[in-house]
């Protein structure tokens, strides 16, 4: 009864792509009897966290000390409102008393 009632999700339709293997190119051996050292291959940094240096590491340090910083002055000045609401409500009522 209360179930909801979900449209039918269209039936996709079948492509059919062609299917070809390029063919390899096979290159004839060198006619020279010297020996060839390959290139030395690329150097690529040893893991996620190599990028990071003193500079990167300080900033994100500083940052994090200033966020810290603000969000506890916000709880300072919201601790302090609630302390003056509950004295000024203090006053208010004991000056309706009389």
């Amino acid at each position: 009864m209360f179930r909801p009632k979900y449209p039918e999700a269209p039936t996709p339709s079948i492509v059919h792509v062609p299917t070809t293997v390029p063919t390899a190119q096979h290159h004839p051996a060198s006619a020279c009897s010297c020996q060839h050292t390959p290139a030395p291959a690329p150097t690529r940094p040893a893991g996620a966290l190599s990028g990071l240096n003193a500079g990167t590491v300080g900033a994100v340090v500083t940052v994090g000390i200033v966020l810290t910083a603000l969000l506890a002055a916000v709880a300072v000045t919201a601790v302090s409102v609630a302390v003056a609401a509950v004295v000024m409500r203090s006053l208010l009522a004991s000056q309706r008393r009389r």
